[in-house]
């Protein structure tokens, strides 16, 4: 029997297929570090800020401010979280406030550059469109052209994470 591939099933099996294969040869991780030779040096949680609000600057000036971004250790893909985009009001001298809230998995802090562009093209999308429906996706692919197919070497990227044998493989 063919291995599960979690990240993937909703991928065509012609594509699964060929991830199978790339797995089977033990040859994910130099795909994936081919494609995406670059780290990146957004590592705390200002400089996190600053990249997420100037990506907003661009794409999204009318959407609410941002009042915080930040890498959260509790987001995981086992908890089927890798960002979260939240409003939190309270009451404020009688007036309620919303503050804006990104939170991005810790798990960012050591992928390709092109993985954390997606991650928070993704995140920022939800300040316009709630649900991931054609107009999110749409928005997505306004702001990051290449985000179907960084969404999808993302998933790559985290299928082989999670192989038993990569654990010391960086990228």
């Amino acid at each position: 029997m063919a291995p599960s591939l979690k990240y993937l099933q909703h991928y065509p099996v012609a594509l699964q297929d060929k991830i199978r294969e790339l797995q089977a040869q033990d040859k994910l991780g130099e795909y994936i570090s081919q494609r995406y030779p670059q780290s990146h040096a957004i590592q705390n949680d200002k400089a996190l800020y600053q990249y997420t609000n100037d990506i907003k600057q661009a794409f999204l000036r009318n959407a609410p401010q941002l009042d915080k971004v930040h890498y959260d250790n509790r987001l995981t893909v086992e908890h089927h979280a890798l960002g979260l985009n939240t409003a939190i009001s309270r009451i404020q001298g009688g007036k309620l406030k919303a503050k804006k809230e990104i939170k991005i998995s810790s798990f960012f802090k050591a992928t390709p550059t092109e993985f954390l562009r997606m991650i928070v093209v993704h995140e920022l999308a939800h300040l316009k469109e709630r649900n991931h429906d054609k107009a999110f996706y749409q928005l997505c692919q306004h702001m990051e052209p290449n985000y179907s197919q960084l969404e999808f070497d993302c998933r790559v990227y985290l299928t082989w994470k999670a192989e038993p044998n990569s654990i010391d493989n960086g990228t």
